[in-house]
């Protein structure tokens, strides 16, 4: 199955001290279809780096100076969404398991398979690909709760909570006809299809899990 090609946004950043194995590794990487950015270090990397960078970090883990690990940490500090796949030596594994419990995508053990190689960074790429688009979709969200009224906070917040328009009425002292017409405005400020759409996003830009 020939991996998934990177959108145009996306591209493989590469850091590793090794320049045959840097140059074999874009290689490869470009051959199918990937775009590819090499890095001789972390500190080159971090000087480049920039929070809208999409797509994916093949990093190693032992390199002279700033280590993968510590790189790790610094992308963790300045809130990177980048998922980093780390190129491992044998006695590098334990190290790399650890930095999974920290965020870390995946590893990949030298000398590795090219196949697995290229699986690995197609699969980081979907799943940054889904993660951005969460994003945007949270961002959309949280711009149409700003729209709201406070009233028609109010109406969505007892809405959530599942409460039917007799009780919000009953809660806010309006009458059920103000609530139906709030609860109205509310599902289209918000784009809402339907019930379970509105819930499902206030829930998950608010992070609240509700029963």
């Amino acid at each position: 199955m020939k991996p998934q090609v990177s959108t145009p946004e996306q591209i493989i950043y590469l850091v590793d001290d090794d320049e045959a194995l840097r140059d074999s590794l874009a290689w490869l990487l470009e051959s199918q279809g990937f775009k590819v950015a090499a890095f001789a270090s972390a500190e080159d990397f971090l000087k480049a780096w920039r929070p809208e960078f999409n797509g994916c970090l093949l990093l190693d883990v032992r390199m002279p100076g700033m280590s993968g690990l510590e790189l790790h940490e610094r992308l963790r500090a300045q809130y990177s969404t980048l998922p980093i796949i780390f190129i491992t030596g044998h006695g590098d594994v334990p190290t790399a398991v650890a930095a999974l419990k920290k965020g870390a995508v995946d590893f990949i053990e030298k000398p590795f398979n090219d196949t697995e190689l290229l699986r690995l960074v197609s699969q980081c790429l979907v799943t940054e690909q889904e993660h951005r688009a969460r994003r945007r979709q949270d961002a959309e969200v949280s711009r149409r709760l700003d729209q709201l009224t406070q009233r028609e906070r109010e109406v969505l917040d007892l809405i959530i909570v599942g409460k039917l328009n007799k009780q919000i009425a009953d809660v806010l002292g309006i009458s059920i006809k103000t609530v139906e017409v709030h609860r109205a405005r509310v599902m289209e400020k918000m784009a809402a299809q339907s019930l379970a759409e509105l819930v499902q996003n206030v829930m998950a830009i608010e992070g609240v899990q509700r029963t």
